[in-house]
């Protein structure tokens, strides 16, 4: 059987790629319309709608948290430590697409306290997983 961890860090590759994805094709619908030149983009989208800033954002936020979250995964993995990360895995791909979700929809005030929320567990469980593996390090 696969180990949750694998699934949750493959799963976390995969919703940056598919962001990655959405907003690449919007940008290729905007050039082929004539809307915004090939070589009129920036990073973080700034000349284009709100959603699409928003959509850049969502990316680079899995973008920054992939060597973290997904180191911490990693070392469970070749570790053979999936036991410490197993049980929380899925729980933690769940926090990192509804934050993704969140800040896709809106960036109201409740919106922005919800996605900080998710990433709250994120972060409690990347907290959590790097102590313990640790702890499992050192006692050997």
């Amino acid at each position: 059987m696969v180990p949750s961890t694998l699934v949750a860090l493959v799963g976390f590759i995969v919703w940056a790629l598919l962001l990655l994805v959405l907003m690449e094709a919007i940008r290729t619908v905007l050039v082929v319309r004539g809307q915004v030149p090939a070589n009129g983009f920036t990073p973080d989208n700034a000349d284009l709608s709100p959603f699409m800033q928003r959509l850049a954002r969502a990316h680079a936020n899995c973008i920054e948290g992939l060597p973290i979250f997904g180191g911490l995964l990693l070392v469970a993995i070749v570790s053979g430590q999936t036991a410490v990360t197993d049980s929380l895995a899925f729980v933690f791909l769940g926090a990192r697409i509804v934050q993704s979700l969140v800040h896709l929809s809106s960036s109201g005030e409740r919106a922005v306290t919800l996605r900080f929320a998710a990433f709250a567990v994120q972060m409690l469980i990347g907290l959590y997983w790097a102590v313990s593996l640790l702890l499992v390090f050192l006692r050997g």
